[in-house]
């Protein structure tokens, strides 16, 4: 099965997923152990003892896999309505399943934007009739995303928006932000801002540098990133409220996220696969693949970024997942749309960090499920109780596979990994209980075909 199958061979009947390394962050576990499903909820986990188990059930073997919650990703762009030549809810949420990722958030520059309920309404019933995944709107937080007067956040947030940003655009209005983050004490809704001073960023195509000037494209300085971090941290001091960064590129960003949480401001923020792993240097030959916003930076401020995430300054790993069309790309580096389609390349790039040692299993894993479920204030996503909603991932963190983008499931083709060698491969995903998505490699038999050894039994 693939992910383009809308449901699967597995409904939300009895799963066993047994001799997998279960890791989950929410209750401290990482041991080999079995996880057992049933309609549609986890049962129980054992790492020590079996349990019983009902005459009829389905097994996965994920001997030398690892099984932990579905990934939540708090930043994605699924392009409809509006854009459906990009992505549509469809398409995205499958290309979701595929990389490991059982709830989405989808940001709001849409066409027309989502700045009313009936916006929020139509996503969730498209997603509902459509989706391979769990889908959370995000509204904007100005009407139109046009940044002068702010959205009615009641109405969004009463038909079911989980946070506000005007996404792709920053908030320029000072004043307009201090409202929005005096409304977000009250809602507990978090203030998503896109850090982009357009003074600095006007024109500009990728990092500001010496790469920039050799390569004759207009740079955009850390500072475009760091003057509205730094404006949105003294907005929070004073108004209060729940602010969080998008995709933070710097160093000084980070340490400027640091020195807010050491203050005891209440600002969480997250970081992207690509900018955690890749640099400026990806876009020597005018790859208009690497063309993102904001920019691939430099590898001391990869370094930095890896660094803030192990100390906890930054808080979950979210790809901003931007998909585009052949024609968005396929032009002049200048003119080509910022965006890397990132779903399905997620896991494998960030199990690079592993294995060069440079960050830890359960954080990364910790990064992209309980920690994002915090920031949503969702304690039924990103754990793996008992009782808690089946969503899970299971994936192999040495299965080695080359990066192949006529291969991805999202309508987004535009990765600057192509013809990379990744290490680490999402084999199966369980939506509510439901298998998604399952890699040709997974096999999933009747227990009464199969003679299974239950750990401890």
């Amino acid at each position: 099965m693939s992910a383009k199958t809308k449901r699967s061979e597995h409904r939300s009947g009895n799963l066993l997923i047994c001799g997998g390394r279960i890791i989950d962050p929410s209750q401290g576990i990482d041991a080999v152990g079995d996880l057992f499903i049933s309609e549609g909820k986890v049962a129980w986990l054992s790492v020590q003892k079996a349990k019983p188990l009902p005459d009829n059930y389905y097994v996965i073997e994920a001997m030398g896999m690892v099984v932990c919650p579905g990934f939540i990703d708090l930043h994605c762009h699924l392009r409809q309505p509006g854009f459906e030549e990009k992505e549509t809810i469809a398409t995205g949420t499958r290309a979701a399943a595929k990389g490991g990722f059982t709830t989405v958030c989808c940001m709001p520059n849409t066409n027309p934007p989502v700045d009313k309920a009936a916006i929020v309404e139509y996503i969730k019933s498209i997603a509902a009739k459509e989706g391979m995944v769990r889908v959370l709107p995000i509204g904007c937080i100005t009407k139109g995303r046009e940044g002068s007067e702010l959205a009615d956040f009641g109405e969004l947030s009463v038909s079911g928006a989980v946070a506000f940003s005007d996404d792709g655009s920053p908030v320029t209005d000072s004043s307009i932000m201090r409202r929005a983050l005096e409304y977000s004490q009250e809602s507990g809704l978090p203030i998503i801002d896109h850090c982009e001073g357009l003074a600095f960023s006007q024109d500009g195509v990728m990092n500001e540098g010496s790469l920039a000037t050799r390569l004759g494209l207009k740079g955009i300085p850390a500072a475009a990133e760091e003057s509205m971090v730094a404006r949105d941290i003294r907005l929070a001091r004073l108004a209060g409220g729940r602010l969080h960064i998008a995709h933070v590129s710097t160093a000084g960003s980070v340490e400027l996220i640091r020195n807010a949480k050491e203050e005891g401001i209440s600002i969480t923020a997250e970081v992207t696969p690509h900018h955690l792993t890749l640099t400026e240097e990806a876009v020597v030959g005018y790859n208009t693949n690497a063309k993102v916003n904001p920019p691939l930076r430099t590898a001391e401020d990869v370094e930095a970024l890896v660094a803030g995430l192990k100390e906890g300054v930054l808080d979950a790993i979210a790809t901003d997942h931007a998909p585009h069309t052949a024609k968005d790309k396929d032009c002049d580096f200048t003119t080509a749309a910022f965006g890397i389609s990132g779903f399905e390349t997620a896991l494998g790039s960030l199990m690079g960090l592993v294995h060069r040692r440079k960050l830890d299993l359960v954080t990364l894993i910790s990064k992209l499920t309980i920690e994002p479920a915090s920031i949503l204030r969702r304690t039924d996503l990103g754990t793996l109780k008992p009782g808690a909603v089946a969503d899970v991932v299971i994936f192999d963190p040495d299965a080695e596979w080359v990066v192949n983008p006529e291969q991805f499931v999202s309508k987004g083709k535009n990765t600057p990994l192509s013809g990379a060698v990744l290490k680490g491969k999402v084999m199966a995903t369980l939506y509510g209980g439901e298998i998604v998505y399952k890699d040709e490699g997974v096999g999933l038999e009747p227990a009464s075909k199969k003679k299974i050894g239950v750990k401890g039994g």
